[in-house]
């Protein structure tokens, strides 16, 4: 099914292809809006008909899933605009919006649902029992898992953090209606009522979680998380493989919405290496990114002083000193500056992002270090953030 409608749907098969991805987003949303209101409008006439509140939530739970696909449906109809003055970078970011909206709504309805099972828990009512309240909670489960595999199928496709949620959200309702089926049949087989507020107080609970735990993974890409360490080292791996380049390092990567995504980092080359063929090997590995990853890349470029074997010599020993300190610190940019009384020895020192250790203890200990190579020695240290994890500055 899933096979037939993508290829009914969607024509040029390509993400990566222009509105191709939107094409994608907006399929999923459309059987998403239809399986849930045909589902919320059999569990709720059934939850009404029956007086089972468990139904009646999960009923609920559909309409807030429909509602969920109407505002993905529109973040991704709107992250799929074009650049324009105002937003140079694009409206990708609609996407994550669209999420987090999403998110909320689940939790909204997660409280209602908790506070109507709260009061039925109170003053439980006898549920009636129907074979076709068990038709429709098993069609219900069917439903649902063919959506989780839908949605992960087309999310992993296009790379969709929304599509993904949604697919976890339905193998949750999965779930959830699991529990107020087994409800239905134990209230059917015991005769406690009040079973069926319990249940319905612990499909709320779920909803709300799972809302909770959307809200966290939507907001952080509005906020600026870590890139993925698959990226990074992805990146460090392909700007190592071009000739001449001896490392690199302050790697950013900012994150502009699904496919919208520009990074910077500076490319160590021998200060010997002619200034032309640097260029040249800067531009192509700039050029390369754009083609093959669609990623947009600016580069800045560092000499590195080769030829002198006292500057190698004091970068190996500072680097063995941070190793033995802290494997997580680490250093670039080192030059040794010479003059009468003494030699300035000045490079970056990166701390990865939330360090905790004592920033104090760390540069006394490497002047100290400095000293006992050569008293002459003196630190001038810049000390940076790391911005990305996963790679070795």
């Amino acid at each position: 099914m899933t096979e037939f409608l993508i290829r009914l749907f969607v024509k040029q098969r390509d993400p990566a292809l222009p509105g191709v991805r939107a094409i994608y987003g907006k399929l999923a949303s459309w059987v998403g809006i239809g399986c849930n209101l045909l589902l919320f409008a059999g569990k709720f006439a059934v939850g009404t008909l029956f007086g089972s509140i468990a139904i009646t939530a999960d009923g609920m739970n559909n309409l807030s899933d429909a509602s969920s696909n109407v505002v993905s449906l529109l973040g991704f109809k709107l992250a799929a605009k074009p650049a324009d003055a105002e937003h140079p970078y694009g409206h990708a970011r609609y996407e994550y919006l669209a999420g987090l909206c999403v998110s909320v709504m689940i939790m909204a309805i997660g409280l209602s649902l908790g506070k109507e099972s709260f009061f039925k828990v109170l003053r439980p009512e006898q549920v009636g029992f129907s074979w076709l309240s068990i038709g429709v909670l098993l069609a219900s489960i069917g439903v649902k898992l063919w959506l989780s595999v839908f949605n992960g199928k087309i999310g992993a496709l296009i790379d969709s953090d929304t599509l993904r949620a949604t697919a976890a959200d339905s193998r949750n309702d999965v779930i959830s209606t699991s529990a107020v089926l087994a409800s239905t049949l134990l209230c059917k087989a015991t005769g406690f009522a009040v079973i069926d507020g319990v249940m319905g107080l612990a499909v709320a609970a779920f909803i709300l979680y799972s809302g909770f735990t959307l809200v966290k993974d939507t907001l952080s890409p509005l906020l600026g998380e870590s890139p993925d360490p698959k990226l990074v080292q992805h990146i460090e791996k392909t700007v190592m493989s071009y000739p001449d380049v001896l490392g690199m390092h302050d790697l950013m990567v900012h994150d502009y919405g699904p496919g919208r995504q520009f990074a910077s980092l500076h490319v160590e080359f021998a200060a010997e290496t002619d200034v032309l063929i640097a260029h040249d090997v800067v531009d192509t590995i700039e050029r390369d990114f754009l083609k093959r990853d669609n990623l947009m890349v600016t580069i800045h470029y560092d000499p590195i002083v080769t030829a002198d074997q006292s500057v190698a010599d004091v970068r190996g020993y500072l680097t063995e000193t941070l190793a033995a300190l802290d494997p997580a610190l680490s250093l670039h940019d080192l030059r040794l500056v010479p003059g009468e009384t003494h030699t300035n020895v000045l490079f970056d020192l990166v701390l990865p992002a939330g360090y905790t250790g004592d920033r104090a203890e760390v540069l006394r200990r490497l002047r100290e270090a400095l000293y006992v190579k050569d008293p002459k020695y003196i630190a001038v240290v810049k000390i940076e953030q790391a911005y990305v994890a996963g790679y070795e500055e």
